[in-house]
Formats: structure tokens, sequence, C-alpha cells
């Protein structure tokens, strides 16, 4: 029965975290394009690779609480 609370627990606070991870990531890109209009390019591929980076932490607590939840 905890393994479902840890369940719920890791996937919830996963996708609070990765939700204000991206929102920054945005926030801080647009804020350095705005400023650097000619570096947008090289802004916006940093951008999406610390996206990807941010959203697997999501996937893997995923996973871990689908592993919790067959327990």
């Amino acid at each position: 029965m905890l393994s479902h609370l840890g369940a719920g627990l890791a996937i919830g606070l996963a996708g609070l975290g990765a939700g204000i991870g991206i929102g920054l990531v945005g926030a801080n890109a647009v804020a350095s394009m705005a400023r650097q209009p000619e570096a947008a390019p090289a802004i916006r591929t940093t951008m999406i690779v610390a996206i990807a980076f941010v959203e697997s932490i999501a996937l893997y607590a995923l996973v871990i609480s689908f592993i919790l939840m067959s327990k």
C-alpha cells in the first residue's frame, strides 16, 4: 500500500519539478534571445537540449512509479 503512495509522490514531485525546470529554461532562453537576437539559433538549440534533459528526469520518475505500482 505504501508503494502506491510512493508512486504517486514520485510522479507528482517529478512533474512539479519538470514543470518548474522547463519554465525557467524557457523564460531565460527568451530573455537571452531578447538581449542578443543574433545568437537566437544557438540559444534555441541549447534550450531544446536542456528541456530534453529536464523532461528525461520526469520520464525516469514515471518508470519508477510504474515499477512501484507493480509491487
